[in-house]
């Protein structure tokens, strides 16, 4: 028969193991601003999975945030910016709004927003999205990890480039950069109807725009060879606004 003290170690035992495997089971994602304004992040899970710090929270010029995750979490995170907020944690911004609130709670940002989205398993996957427009530069980087494990990112100014037509404005600053799906609503540009595989929808003069800009990240909706990155068993992610 065990001593008492025998058994409190082994339950210490136990307690230690359990929180060594749910630690392993979870990854962390640090998100930095590098931006000379503040950036207000979202963060909105596919479906079925957990709503990851309200959905959004605010991030100083020059400061970090990390949140934990599942490690079969699946979402994306992206950057808000010209945000005003009470105390109630009710405004709106002038980019990536989500619906005007501080706290997403699970919806998505408005169009135009550079998104980085990701899938976590055993082999992770994510990129950088411009498929819905841009808004500011970011990049994803992975902590630790084997495989190919390279950061993905859109590091340009692409509203410094972004042609008249799809240009969004405020005081007559560009502040945010619309897709040609998004502006035109056309199956040329959204790749849907008739022109719903790669071969039918191939790049076009606007998603150029974009490629150029960001090699690394999409362009538009079948971008896929240059844009999908990969990597097994790091233990999280850094995601940097205005790396």
């Amino acid at each position: 028969m065990l001593s008492l003290t025998s058994t409190l170690s082994v339950a210490a035992l136990l307690l230690a193991i359990l929180g060594t495997r749910l630690a392993a089971a979870q990854k962390n994602f640090n998100f930095v601003n590098k931006c000379g304004q503040t950036v207000w992040a979202g963060t909105q899970p596919n479906s079925g999975k957990p709503v990851l710090s309200n959905g959004g929270f605010t991030l100083g010029a020059g400061q970090s945030s990390t949140i934990n995750a599942a490690s079969d979490w699946a979402g994306r995170f992206w950057g808000r910016t010209g945000c005003s907020f009470d105390s109630s944690g009710q405004g709106s911004c002038l980019t990536g709004d989500c619906g005007n609130v501080l706290a997403c709670n699970g919806a998505g940002g408005n169009p135009p927003a550079t998104l980085v989205e990701i899938t976590l398993g055993s082999k992770d996957f994510y990129d950088v999205s411009l498929v819905d427009g841009f808004n500011l530069p970011v990049r994803i980087s992975p902590i630790g990890g084997s495989g190919d494990c390279r950061a993905a990112d859109c590091v340009s100014n692409v509203n410094g480039v972004c042609p008249s037509q799809l240009q969004v404005t405020n005081n007559g600053q560009v502040v945010a950069c619309q897709s040609a799906c998004g502006k035109f609503n056309l199956a040329q540009y959204c790749c849907t109807g008739s022109n719903n595989t790669p071969s039918t929808c191939p790049p076009t003069s606007y998603s150029k725009v974009f490629k150029n800009a960001c090699p690394n990240a999409y362009s538009y909706a079948y971008d896929d060879a240059s844009s999908t990155f990969t990597c097994s068993g790091p233990s999280g992610y850094t995601i940097t606004f205005c790396p």
